[in-house]
């Protein structure tokens, strides 16, 4: 049985209890209007926050798309002490995030899906809650989950004349979350892009709608590097020895994939099907570069499921039919992903050991972020059907404190995100050590040859230690 066919197997609910639909085609849904409506009643937030009461299970979308006015609305009304018992799931939360300070930890507990500093404290006091969980199964788990949000928060821009709206730059799951919510509040704001593909969805199925234009979408401009800087050299690397022509890209989280994009301007045909899109691609986009038409399906078209960039990318996808944006569970689903044209996925980590196990998501005993799509990704890409797949892991050598990335084992209390099987290329700006099919003691000598220099006899050392031999590129 195939990796799509299995995931069919599971029935989420729409959030308005239609028939229960495949994962496949559930993200179709919401583009089907309720009634004829077309025109929404705008109300206040007031009004809107009104729909949340105690004990409910809230969702909030994120990145790009956090919908701060409304988390402002939220802790006003637990402010006048109306509301208690909450929690709320969320991802990547960006910005101000009234909810999350220490002063209503005991009205409202954080479920967070993936990491971010502001979430951090909480966590790490045992007042919210970490969920590990992959990207791609982020909307089965809304579906299966006992008790459905009783709310979800979100924003839009302004609905067409036929009435829909888009949800911008942030599909990832969040478009599961309002399937599965029994009330959908929004902030709209002209300030966000129209963007098409499964973000977009009829104000039927909104039941509050705040006009507010206030609003901006997040930025997140692209990391410039100086030319000796680490991560610049290991963009070059990637660039230069792993990026083949009409290669179909993914990249995740942080500034080495901007980094790789500076480096691509003299690449033909390239592809886009990823997760997150970054302000790094815009150049490659707008210049052909990256023009999706060597892709093996979604041809031409630039695919992720959440955005975080600058105006300049969000001003280019407005209103093009160019990029689209798809649920986690089919940007991140392995099948298609395996199936993508020399599909290369650019990931990192925070510590690998010296048998190739990735740690991404905790730094010893504290977690620090979350899984994302990189066990999706790499999964995929070791999968691929032509056989040109490249799952690449690209960090710097050290820690801003100047302690190895490369460890002889892996520090106690961290979790293996991404196990050694999957590895197989792993970049860092002392070189390239390819994992593939070798040997525990040749894994060894590939990671210990891209390490710090300062850092390889100790890590020899380390090796002869806890394998009885010394690392051997035979």
């Amino acid at each position: 049985m195939s990796c799509l066919s299995f995931l069919s197997q599971f029935k989420p609910i729409s959030r308005q209890y239609h028939n229960a639909v495949s994962l496949e085609s559930a993200c179709k849904i919401l583009q089907v209007p309720l009634n004829k409506t077309n025109t929404p009643n705008y109300v206040s937030y007031e009004q809107a926050l009104s729909l949340v009461k105690s004990g409910d299970s809230l969702y909030t979308q994120a990145a790009a798309n956090s919908p701060t006015p409304l988390w402002k609305a939220l802790v006003k009304r637990i402010d006048s002490g109306n509301l208690k018992d909450l929690s709320m799931h969320h991802i990547i939360t960006i910005g101000e995030t009234p909810w999350l300070n220490e002063h209503y930890y005991d009205k409202i507990r954080t479920k967070s899906l993936f990491i971010c500093g502001n979430a951090r404290p909480a966590i790490a006091q045992g007042k919210a809650d970490y969920i590990p969980i992959f990207l791609s199964q982020m909307p089965q788990y809304f579906s299966q989950m006992e008790k459905k949000f009783d709310a979800s928060l979100v924003s839009v821009s302004p609905p067409d004349e036929h009435g829909f709206v888009s949800m911008s730059l942030t599909v990832d799951c969040s478009h599961a979350a309002l399937q599965n919510s029994k009330k959908v509040i929004g902030v709209v704001s002209k300030n966000l892009p129209r963007v098409f593909g499964d973000a977009i969805v009829h104000i039927s199925h909104f039941d509050a709608l705040v006009e507010d234009h206030s609003y901006e979408p997040f930025e997140l401009p692209a990391t410039k590097y100086g030319p000796q800087d680490p991560e610049t050299i290991i963009g070059k690397l990637i660039a230069e020895n792993l990026v083949d022509d009409e290669a179909t890209l993914q990249f995740g989280i942080g500034g080495i994939p901007d980094s790789v994009c500076s480096f691509l301007t003299g690449h033909k045909n390239l592809g886009i099907h990823t997760e997150l899109l970054c302000d790094g691609v815009y150049e490659l986009i707008r210049d052909g570069v990256i023009n999706g038409t060597k892709k093996s399906f979604d041809n031409g078209l630039h695919v992720s499921s959440f955005v975080i960039g600058t105006k300049r990318l969000y001003n280019l996808m407005n209103n093009n039919p160019e990029f689209k944006l798809k649920c986690s569970s089919y940007t991140n689903n392995v099948e298609m992903v395996a199936k993508s044209n020399k599909m290369t996925c650019v990931n990192s980590c925070i510590e690998m050991d010296l048998t190739g196990q990735i740690v991404s998501d905790s730094i010893g005993y504290k977690f620090y972020s979350g899984f994302g799509g990189q066990v999706d990704f790499i999964t995929g890409a070791g999968m691929s059907y032509d056989n040109k797949g490249k799952a690449i892991i690209a960090m710097t050598s050290r820690t801003p404190k100047g302690i190895s990335k490369i460890v002889p084992v892996i520090t106690e209390g961290s979790g293996v995100v991404t196990n050694r099987g999957l590895t197989k290329y792993v970049v860092t700006e002392h070189g390239i050590a390819n994992l593939f099919g070798k040997t525990i003691a040749q894994r060894a000598y590939e990671l210990i040859n891209i390490s710090h220099p300062d850092d390889r006899e100790k890590l020899e050392k380390a090796t002869f230690k806890r394998l009885k031999c010394m690392p051997s590129k035979d």
